[in-house]
């Protein structure tokens, strides 16, 4: 009789879901990685001349069309000054299928994958559906990674180590002192770094630096995607760059499991690239306001909370059972060990909501605290 896999077997249930089905329908939902801004206007119409003019009728090339991985090696060099060939890119169904790709291609059966914990609940699952072997590694107190926990972690064994900035679900931003010791890390060590950038220009306080940057071999593997920062997390739309042996195994693994991203999103995704990035700032602005309503709230129920400089998520401690009272209470906020074991006490909860919204969510949050100590 046929059993299921073992590395199947090793995954669960994503927490997070846990707790949206625990919920309440009319409950307000501070669990969702997902901004509420509409998608901008010219990606939208990029997608729709694509579809009306046949253009998104048949598959792409594998890695994407020409016109988008251009785009997106573009964009490297505006924002980091990275010069890309557009043959080192491939276009990704959003930025988890661009992971499941970097692990696949980059992990044997048994090798250790080191990465944030708490952390985005993907990286032990795909470390365990590439057969490897996950290795959490605790944070500083606030929040970030230290570069020195990482390489003592990294063992003969080691295949890569996942760095996440702007991360979730803490909401840290890495200092460009940290990615340069990730890149000497990855370069003399010659273990991967897997770079998780997809909330890289979701910065309020610090600036966003990429391990790329600084590394001397080709030991660096960066993924992104549209999802936050266009706010087309439905679109499924995003990329990993890497030099072109390491994207030539992940096409490998990229061609039989998915042939091509989808042709419309990539159509709108070289639109929301090349087009007006006003949309972004706004969103961004928007997100600071919220931020910063969201710490003052927490602060005054009597919470610690490390401050966020990025993406949009705070991650208070909090006591025990809180939780679960302010789900009773109707606030969807996720318990902090859905992102790993170090997690527990903490929780995550997300402000890409709207501000009346968030403001009810805090007095409810207030009341939830006293009612727990």
């Amino acid at each position: 009789m046929t059993e299921f896999a073992t590395r199947v077997e090793q995954v669960s249930i994503s927490g997070i879901r846990e707790v949206f089905e625990a919920a309440d329908e009319d409950a307000i939902n501070l669990g969702l990685g997902q901004p509420d801004f509409p998608t901008p206007a010219h990606a939208r119409r990029g997608a729709i001349e694509a579809i009306e003019s046949g253009r998104s009728d048949a598959y792409t090339s594998n890695k994407g069309t020409p016109q988008l991985r251009e785009a997106i090696a573009a964009k490297y060099d505006r924002d980091y000054g990275l010069e890309i060939d557009s043959e080192d890119v491939i276009a990704t169904a959003g930025g988890s299928e661009a992971l499941h790709l970097a692990l696949e291609a980059h992990v044997d059966p048994g090798e250790e994958v080191i990465f944030p914990d708490p952390g985005f609940v993907s990286y032990d699952a795909l470390t365990h559906i590439a057969s490897g072997t996950p290795k959490p590694v605790g944070l500083r107190d606030d929040l970030t990674l230290d570069p020195a926990a990482v390489e003592d972690a990294i063992t003969e064994e080691t295949a890569a180590f996942i760095v996440n900035s702007p991360a979730n679900p803490t909401g840290a931003v890495q200092s460009k002192a940290d990615m340069q010791e990730f890149a000497r890390i990855a370069d003399e060590h010659d273990v991967l770094c897997l770079s998780d950038e997809v909330y890289e220009h979701i910065v309020f306080d610090a600036e966003h630096h990429s391990p790329l940057e600084f590394a001397e071999t080709d030991n660096v593997v960066v993924v992104s995607a549209c999802s936050k920062t266009y706010s087309m997390t439905g679109w499924r739309l995003g990329w990993v760059v890497g030099s072109n042996r390491r994207i030539e195994r992940m096409l490998r693994v990229h061609q039989y499991g998915q042939a091509c991203a989808s042709a419309p999103a990539q159509y709108a995704a070289e639109a929301a690239l090349t087009g007006p990035q006003e949309p972004v700032r706004e969103m961004v602005e928007t997100f600071e306001q919220r931020r910063d309503l969201v710490l003052d709230g927490l602060t005054d129920a009597g919470l610690e909370v490390p401050t966020p400089e990025g993406a949009f998520y705070a991650m208070p401690k909090v006591p025990e059972g809180w939780c679960d009272e302010v789900l009773e209470r109707g606030v969807v906020v996720v318990p902090g060990e859905a992102f790993g074991s170090n997690g527990e006490g903490y929780a995550r909860l997300s402000y890409a909501t709207g501000t009346e919204e968030l403001k009810e969510a805090l007095e409810i949050m207030d009341a939830a605290t006293t009612a727990v100590r």
